[in-house]
C-alpha cells in the first residue's frame, strides 16, 4: 500500500486541554444575543437516525422535523425558525431521506465505510461509500480503523482516508475518530492531523460514532479544533469540526460556539464549518427559545422527536 509522508504533530498538554476547555463552561452570553446563538445553534445541528430498527416512515419523519423543526415557530415565537444543517442516516435510508429533502436545503448524510467499527475489507468501505453518493447523499461520515491506528499503523490509516475521500466525489466527507477509543490527546491529535493531511479544503473531521463512550466532551473537540486552526495558519486550509454524542442542552451548545469563535473565530460559527451531531439537542434549543420569548419552559413532550 503506497503511503504518503505523515504530518508530525505536537504533544498535548492535558492539564492545560482540560482547564482550557473547562473555561469555557463559565462563560455568559447577554440576554439579546441567547436567541441569536440559539438559531445559530439549530442550524448547525445534523439529525440522526442510526438503529436496526429505521424505516422509511422513520426517517420521512425525521426528514420533516429537520425542514421545519417547530411547527407552532411562528404562533409562538414570531418567526420561521432555520431548518438544521442535515439528516443523517445509514446508506441503505439515503434514497427516502434524498427525495424527502430535496430543494430544501437541508442536506443529505450518510454514515459508511464499515460503521461503527471501520473494520470492514476496504473495498467494502469503497462500494458502501460510492452507493451512498449515488443514491443522493451530500455528505459521507467515514468512521476510521481505530485498531490500525492503536497498533502505529498510521500509513494504512492515511490511505484508506485518501481512497474514501476520492469516492466521495462531490461529496463532503466527515472523518470520524472514534476518540472515546483513542485513549490520549495525544493521539487525538494526531488522528486529527492525519485526517485533516488527506482530505479536502470543506470536509469535516468528527469527534465519535456516538456508539462509543465517552463521545464528544469539550477537552477532546478543543484538541480537534486546534488541529483545525494550526492547518488553517501554516497552510490557510479550512477544515470543519463536528463533535457528535452526548450534546444534549442548550446551555451545552453555547459552551460549544464560545469555544469555536475563541479558537478559530467568527468564520467557523456557520453550518458549513461547525455541526452539532445531536438529534436530541434540537428539542432543547427550542425549549430555550420558547422560555426566552414567553418565560415558560415547556416540557420536552411538548415537541416532536422525528
Amino acid at each position: 500500500m503506497t503511503t504518503a509522508p505523515l504530518p508530525t504533530s505536537p504533544t498535548v498538554d492535558a492539564i492545560a486541554a482540560d482547564r482550557r476547555a473547562k473555561s469555557f463552561t463559565t462563560r455568559s452570553i447577554k440576554r439579546e444575543s441567547k436567541m441569536d446563538a440559539l438559531r445559530l445553534a439549530l442550524s448547525m445541528v445534523d439529525l440522526t437516525t442510526l438503529e436496526g430498527a429505521d424505516s422509511p416512515e422513520k426517517v420521512r419523519s425525521l426528514c420533516r422535523k429537520a425542514v421545519r423543526p417547530f411547527e407552532r415557530d411562528e404562533e409562538l415565537l414570531g418567526e420561521r425558525l432555520p431548518h438544521v444543517a442535515a439528516v443523517c442516516v445509514y446508506p441503505a435510508m439515503v434514497p427516502h431521506v434524498a427525495e424527502q429533502l430535496k430543494g430544501t436545503g437541508v442536506n443529505v448524510a450518510s454514515v459508511a465505510t464499515g460503521f461503527p467499527s471501520g473494520q470492514y475489507p476496504l473495498s467494502v468501505r469503497i462500494t458502501d461509500t460510492e452507493k451512498a453518493v449515488a443514491d443522493g447523499a451530500d455528505e459521507i461520515d467515514m468512521v476510521i480503523n481505530r485498531g490500525a491506528f492503536l497498533s502505529g499503523r498510521y500509513g494504512e490509516v492515511a490511505q484508506e482516508i485518501r481512497e474514501v475521500c476520492a469516492a466521495c466525489g462531490g461529496a463532503h466527507l466527515k472523518v470520524i475518530l472514534e476518540t472515546g477509543e483513542l485513549e490520549t490527546y495525544d493521539n487525538v491529535r494526531r488522528a486529527s492531523d492525519i485526517a485533516i493531511a488527506n482530505i479536502r479544503p470543506g470536509d469535516f473531521i468528527k469527534t465519535s460514532t456516538g456508539k462509543v463512550s465517552p463521545a464528544a466532551t469539550m477537552p477532546v473537540t478543543l484538541v480537534m479544533l486546534e488541529a483545525i486552526r494550526d492547518a488553517y495558519l501554516d497552510q490557510n486550509v479550512v477544515i470543519g469540526m463536528k463533535p457528535a454524542g452526548g450534546i444534549r442542552t442548550a446551555k451545552q451548545s453555547w459552551h460549544y460556539l464560545c469555544m469555536v469563535n475563541e479558537t478559530l473565530g467568527g468564520g467557523w460559527l456557520t453550518p458549513d464549518r461547525f455541526r452539532f451531531g445531536a438529534s436530541s439537542l434540537a428539542n432543547d434549543l427550542l425549549r430555550a427559545m420558547v422560555k426566552l420569548k414567553t418565560g415558560r419552559y415547556p416540557a420536552g413532550y411538548d415537541f416532536s422527536l422525528a
